[in-house]
């Protein structure tokens, strides 16, 4: 029997439930007679309750879920969806001026060293999703008893099969689409994986449209180049939505319960690569994509990464930033733009998203978080992990943004920006470990600022190859995303 994930309506129903509790709709009455005619809670960590349940409850869960779309989230006035909605609460970030952007692009030296950055930024997004793809899914307790079995805890290299006690293997099973291609003693490339098709799909998204694009070609787009089966959670009903005839962004709404989970925010690093200095202008495309598939907490998530990305790809730009003086005017240099840390970067990321926000004060909240442990040692981490599953766990599917977002903002905080520090910390928190590993990478090669900052023991592996089912990238090596990533830098 064919076993459809992430669509089926007796399954959304009880994730809507969860999703009407987060954001403060009553749905009690709901919950009952859903309750009543025998259906049941949402799968914790799958895609779909594993038995056919009886053809009635699928009819009445289409039936309730109706009902929920039309009840109103009393969050709304401080978590809104519309752009200029999201613009009024927030304090806008400053363009850089004309002459900023010129001088970025000035002589070959800036172009080097811009692609170099984002050479590292690509490959530390892809490190970071292989480090976490073997025990995504798997819970806290799991990771940690494989990590310390192998003696890798704290975590600080690949996850391996070898000398893995044969109870903790039984116990804790790898992913299991994973476990072929992602172990250190089988990494072959860097495999398949939607937190790299979708930085793919922006890329192609800007060299076709250019920063102009709309909601609707990112939808056209996804229709001609993703294959359905590759999509997950929002993006599956989004896509599912539109082959029914429902336009952005309704496609957001219909019946998608996981709207406000982690997708939006996968997607965001090609629009923070290709506007180095330019936090808003990263943010508002961010926004353009987000719709498609999210609202409110969820689009905010895309958003925050890209204008962080943003602004930490400022620093390819600082070399040529000062004016050169000369005899006649010595004193008129430009001071060059301060080099962004992991902390102004991440206040980047807040000053685009609504103060008031459960997003924003996810960030915060991870970020005060990882500042009370001692940073020297990644050990005071797991007591930061411990107080983020406290708040978060209960209420929150694993897949769900906020627990994610406020986990990245502690391990890259913790971190300090470290390359190798950030991405053990992200992917041994837990919750989405290959997504939280690949945008804690994203964010800190591109810190890092060449991938000869980046150990060798991650990026060998790799061999400069990337799998993918997305247009013609198949194969492609990093260096060569990096030149083309420059290449439609608006």
């Amino acid at each position: 029997m064919l076993r459809l994930t992430w669509v089926q309506p007796e399954d959304l129903l009880g994730h809507e439930l969860r999703q009407a509790a987060q954001d403060g709709r009553d749905a009690s009455g709901v919950e009952r007679r859903w309750r009543e005619a025998g259906g049941l809670p949402p799968p914790e960590r799958a895609g779909a309750s594993p038995p056919p349940q009886d053809p009635r409850l699928r009819a009445l869960a289409n039936t309730l879920l109706d009902e929920l779309a039309s009840t109103q989230s009393p969050l709304r006035a401080l978590e809104p969806t519309s752009l200029p909605e999201i613009k009024r609460l927030t304090p806008r970030p400053a363009r850089p001026a004309l002459e900023d952007r010129e001088r970025g692009g000035l002589g070959a030296a800036a172009e080097t060293t811009g692609t170099k950055s984002l050479h590292a930024s690509w490959l530390g997004r892809a490190v970071g999703c292989l480090l976490g793809k073997p025990v995504e899914r798997l819970p806290l307790h799991g990771i940690r008893a494989i990590a310390k079995a192998t003696s890798n805890w704290p975590l600080s290299t690949w996850f391996t099969h070898r000398n893995l006690p044969q109870d903790v293997a039984e116990r804790y099973p790898w992913n299991r689409r994973s476990r072929s291609t992602s172990l250190a003693e089988n990494i072959d490339g860097m495999p398949e994986d939607d937190d790299l098709n979708y930085p793919l799909l922006g890329l192609l998204l800007l060299r076709r449209h250019g920063s102009g694009f709309t909601t609707a070609d990112v939808a056209q787009l996804w229709l001609d180049e993703l294959p359905a089966g590759r999509t997950f959670t929002a993006e599956r009903i989004a896509y599912r939505n539109l082959l029914d005839g429902i336009e952005p962004p309704h496609t957001a709404v219909h019946h998608n319960p996981f709207r406000e989970w982690i997708g939006a925010q996968i997607r965001a690093d090609v629009f923070g690569w290709t506007n180095p200095g330019d936090p808003a202008r990263a943010a508002e495309l961010a926004h353009e994509d987000a719709t498609l598939t999210h609202t409110a907490n969820g689009v905010y998530g895309e958003m925050f990464v890209a204008a962080a990305i943003a602004h930490a790809a400022a620093r390819t730009t600082t070399a040529t930033h000062a004016a050169a003086p000369t005899a006649t005017t010595p004193h008129t240099a430009t001071p060059p733009r301060a080099t962004p840390t992991i902390h102004t970067t991440l206040n980047a990321g807040l000053s685009v998203i609504p103060p008031g926000s459960r997003y924003a004060q996810a960030i915060r909240f991870g970020i005060e978080t990882a500042r009370a442990e001692p940073t020297g040692t990644p050990a005071g981490f797991a007591c930061v992990v411990d107080t983020l599953h406290a708040r978060y766990a209960h209420d929150h599917h694993w897949v769900h943004v906020l627990p994610n977002a406020a986990l990245l903002a502690a391990a890259l905080t913790h971190a300090d920006g470290d390359f190798t520090g950030s991405i053990c910390r992200a992917v041994s928190g837990g919750w989405d470990t290959d997504s939280n590993g690949a945008t804690a990478g994203s964010i800190a090669g591109l810190l890092a600022g060449s991938p000869d900052a980046i150990d060798d023991r991650w990026t060998t592996p790799l061999k400069n190859r990337l799998a993918t089912s997305v247009a013609d990238f198949d194969g492609i090596g990093f260096d060569e995303l990096a030149r083309l990533t420059q290449e439609a830098r608006t």
